[in-house]
């Protein structure tokens, strides 16, 4: 292992250490407005029935002193004019009885925890990655089934809500243990995810489990009914048998899931296999150290150095295929190896990239992408080099490779380049974004400038230099608007965005929890490329 020597210098770039400063205080603004701001009388009505909300649900579970990693928690976020705050559910990792466990939480408390599209997206993420890490799921039940106006966004398609009924099957039958608390309603749909759970407890008073609740009910046979006869906790725990565990209160409730999940076979996270020990520069520092200026270039190396234990690491080909940085290192005790974009991608860059990927595989150790990358090299020498080629290959290598994958946009995730380094679509166990992070097919300024170039191409006659500039207007508008870090994660096309400077730790919990996840071998050998 060497040590990385860096070249920066906190303070001697004012600009972008006040920019992170901007970006880091909007982020904790926006957290801390999701979590409880803006429906004062919601949670007031929610707590005068003696109900605890989601995360204080989560809290009461977890084990004293421990971390719980929180998932996209801004999703929806600017949409549904913000009334939706974390599409109404939370989703996330935390530490109960020593074993770490995904948690599923409505939050009645926004649309009375109904679904929206970005409910069902983000409920199904936190069991696909339960399902791979082979996490027990707890499921903290206060969930009013489909939200009826967004139907055609929930119920019909094969990702809509059906399927996270059917990946709940389907991870039974695969050995996942999985577990229902029930706060509240649980109508329509939402009464599947408890009825579909290994064991299901019920708070006496204000839990209740129907297919059809009582207005349905009336509608449907004419049977005039109240709720609590109808589903509630006492009649399902005593005449139907469809919950298990009657509690009087969520404490009850919530200490008889610790006690049901302590029961569990054995499986807490696994030691590291290395000591960890802290980067010798300031993790501090990577609030600052992205510039502020998108267009201008920094080293790979400076984040790297920041995140890796004792800042030190094994680089591969440090002098061949330079846009690309690629070595081994470890966090917090755990091996991992690294690539991190110092540019566009030419073909040399591509196939060091490859052959890096290969070398992971079959070593065993998962792999970290760090993406700020416009892309793979176009033009005419490029293709004469074979881009097309090597790219694919390295794509190939991406969607292939048998380790795990962890992503974090640091910067820039354009085109191709998003494909080559582990984006959305090839399935990263977990994909994290910093608030400097832009994706999109390609930067404002050269999606507008190539709209421009094809509207001109296409005229007939003179130019009409008003119809132009209102053209590259729009383009550019539309793209500075969806290539917002804001606008990604509102989407999940993340698993969160978070503080640059808490990365680390971060990283460091995926990938113990990624040693959870079985690799499969094979006699693959490494070709040179």
């Amino acid at each position: 292992m060497a040590l990385i020597t860096s070249r920066f210098v906190a303070g001697e770039d004012q600009a972008s250490e006040r920019h992170g400063r901007q970006q880091l205080s909007l982020l904790r603004e926006r957290l801390a407005l999701v979590a409880v701001g803006g429906r004062d009388a919601h949670i007031e009505r929610h707590r005068a029935r003696g109900k605890l909300l989601a995360r204080e649900r989560i809290d009461f579970a977890c084990d004293d002193g421990t971390a719980f990693l929180e998932l996209s928690p801004l999703a929806a976020w600017g949409q549904y004019g913000n009334e939706v705050p974390a599409a109404g559910i939370v989703t996330g990792v935390g530490i109960v009885a020593g074993q770490p466990c995904m948690f599923i939480a409505n939050d009645a408390t926004v649309k009375g925890g109904s679904f929206f599209h970005e409910t069902v997206k983000k409920h199904r993420r936190a069991q696909k990655i339960a399902w791979r890490l082979r996490l027990p799921v707890l499921y903290l039940v206060d969930c009013g089934g489909a939200f009826l106006p967004e139907q055609d966004r929930v119920f019909p398609d094969r990702d809509h809500f059906g399927n996270n009924f059917f990946q709940q099957c389907r991870m039974s039958q695969d050995g996942v243990p999985q577990i229902s608390a029930v706060f509240g309603g649980c109508t329509a749909g939402g009464a599947y995810i408890p009825a579909l759970s290994d064991e299901v407890i019920m708070v006496r008073g204000n839990a209740r489990i129907h297919l059809g609740g009582p207005s349905i009910v009336k509608i449907a046979i004419n049977e005039t009914v109240d709720g609590e006869t109808l589903g509630g906790a006492a009649m399902h725990t005593l005449v139907s048998g469809v919950n298990d565990h009657l509690a009087d209160d969520e404490p009850q409730a919530l200490a008889r899931l610790r006690e049901i999940v302590a029961s569990l076979p054995a499986a807490a996270l696994p030691a590291p296999p290395l000591a960890p020990r802290p980067p010798l520069y300031d993790t501090a520092e990577l609030d600052a150290l992205v510039p502020a200026d998108p267009k201008q270039p920094y080293d790979a190396r400076e984040i790297i150095a920041r995140l890796v234990d004792g800042s030190e690491w094994h680089e591969f080909k440090p002098d061949w295929g330079a846009q690309l940085v690629t070595g081994f290192g470890s966090i917090h005790g755990h091996p991992v190896g690294i690539l991190g974009n110092n540019g566009a991608l030419v073909a040399e860059a591509a196939l060091k990239g490859t052959h890096f990927i290969e070398l992971a595989n079959q070593r065993g150790v998962p792999l970290l992408f760090l993406q700020n990358i416009a892309g793979f090299m176009v033009g005419s020498e490029a293709e004469r080099a074979g881009i097309a080629k090597h790219s694919a290959n390295m794509v190939y290598a991406v969607s292939c490779a048998r380790v795990p994958k962890l992503t974090l946009i640091v910067g820039g995730s354009y085109g191709a380049g998003n494909y080559g380094m582990c984006g959305r679509g090839f399935e990263p166990e977990f994909l994290f974004a910093w608030p400097s992070a832009q994706v999109a097919t390609m930067s404002a300024d050269i999606a507008s400038n190539v709209m421009l170039e094809l509207a001109r191409s296409n005229l007939r006659g003179p130019a009409d230099e008003a119809r132009l500039a209102e053209t590259e207007r729009a383009v550019r508008e539309q793209y500075a608007r969806q290539s917002d870090p804001y606008y990604a994660t509102s989407r999940l096309w993340d698993d969160g965005l978070i503080a640059p400077s808490s990365s680390r730790d971060v990283l460091g919990l995926a990938l113990a929890l990624c040693a959870r996840r079985p690799i499969r071998k094979t006699a693959t050998p490494v070709y040179r490329m």
